[in-house]
């Protein structure tokens, strides 16, 4: 993956994760329950955060590349989607009439040990690098 790509995908999760936010404080706080809200902020944190470490590991890919630094970016990539996107849908799911979608809340751990395997990565990449 060039860093060409990751900086793009990175500023696409990190826009999208201002707009979410402004949308969860704006539009969702009357529609949703205390709890709910707080879930929803939890993936729009992880989301920023996380984009945040994709600009990262786009800068070091432009140094130094490598299965391990690519691996990271992978994973951070696949992780948000999984993690931050099922939040976003079970936060919502009374909103959007997807009740019924249980194959949800598996997803939601599964993005989260991704970006945890991302951020793993980091750490074989930089102690192989020189």
């Amino acid at each position: 993956m060039t860093p060409k790509i990751i900086y793009m995908i990175a500023c696409f999760y990190g826009g999208t994760g201002v707009i979410l936010g402004a949308f969860g404080a704006h539009f969702l706080k009357e529609k949703l329950s205390l709890e709910q809200l707080d879930s929803f902020k939890t993936g729009v944190y992880y989301q920023f955060f996380h984009a945040l470490l994709l600009l990262f590991i786009g800068v070091q890919t432009e140094k130094s590349a490598g299965i391990w630094l690519t691996s990271s970016g992978y994973l951070i990539i696949v992780g948000i989607a999984f993690f931050s996107g099922s939040i976003y849908l079970l936060s919502t799911k009374d909103i959007l009439g997807i009740q019924s979608w249980k194959w949800l809340g598996p997803i939601t751990p599964l993005g989260g040990s991704l970006m945890i395997l991302s951020w793993f990565s980091l750490i074989i990449y930089f102690a192989k690098s020189k």
